[in-house]
């Protein structure tokens, strides 16, 4: 069954690579969705998939990678509107 959560990632996250790297754990774990900068100090993601593949790319993202430092991750579960075939990182 398809699950969607809504991510806000507060933190050293900007200029880190921090997109560009979240697609990358999307596609090893196999979820679609999109990545991409809120402001000066957060990125917000859409993640679909499976509910243990969801919750494992949440795990890595409360870590982010090893360049920047994640303070925050607010997570809101979602009822899928649209349905995603990739991951993408929006402008």
């Amino acid at each position: 069954m398809l699950k969607q959560v809504h991510l806000y990632v507060k933190g050293d996250v900007i200029g880190v690579g921090f997109r560009a790297w979240t697609k990358i754990q999307a596609k090893i774990i196999e979820v679609t969705g999109w990545v991409r900068n809120k402001d000066a100090d957060s990125v917000e993601a859409q993640i679909q998939g499976e509910e243990e593949k969801v919750k494992q790319i949440i795990e890595l993202i409360k870590k982010g990678p090893p360049i920047s430092h994640v303070s925050d991750v607010q997570v809101f579960w979602q009822e899928p509107k649209e349905i995603f075939d990739q991951f993408e990182i929006r402008k």
